[in-house]
């Protein structure tokens, strides 16, 4: 009847549903020598879990100083992002003030070019007049 019960907890064990005492339970069983022939291939496993609990790391581990790499590195983004607001307002200023510059340049090439144009249609009119009498002129040269 006691190889059901552990059957029942291992399967338990395997769906990791079990409890701290039924898990010492099943060490237990394992680690004695009535283990029944079927059961037979679990003794190793929990064998090894009992030997590896009992296990402990005895060497010194020599521990370096910690570098400060992650302190400098955002020191040196602080300045970055210093550097690059302060610059970066120069230059935007410069910017702006060359886009009004190119601005106002715009608009007085414009203003020219509005008055070259009035005045090119100035000198249109007048050679309407020319034309008109230089069709004259053919005439009185043509009827004589």
């Amino acid at each position: 009847m006691e190889s059901h019960n552990i059957e029942k907890l291992l399967e338990k064990y395997f769906e990791a549903t079990t409890t701290k005492a039924e898990e010492e339970t099943l060490r237990d069983y394992f680690s004695k020598d009535g283990v029944a022939a079927h059961l037979a291939q679990y003794t190793p496993m929990f064998q090894y879990f009992s030997n590896a609990k009992e296990e402990r790391f005895t060497k010194q581990v020599p521990l370096k100083p910690r570098k400060n790499f992650y302190r400098w590195a955002s020191i040196a983004a602080v300045a970055v992002l210093a550097f690059g607001v302060y610059f970066g307002n120069d230059y935007r200023e410069k910017k702006l003030e060359e886009q009004e510059k190119a601005l106002i340049a715009y608009n007085e090439t414009k203003k020219a070019f509005a008055l070259l144009a009035e005045n090119f249609n100035r000198g249109t009119e007048k050679v309407a007049y020319l034309n008109e009498f230089e069709e004259t002129k053919q005439k009185i040269y043509n009827h004589n």
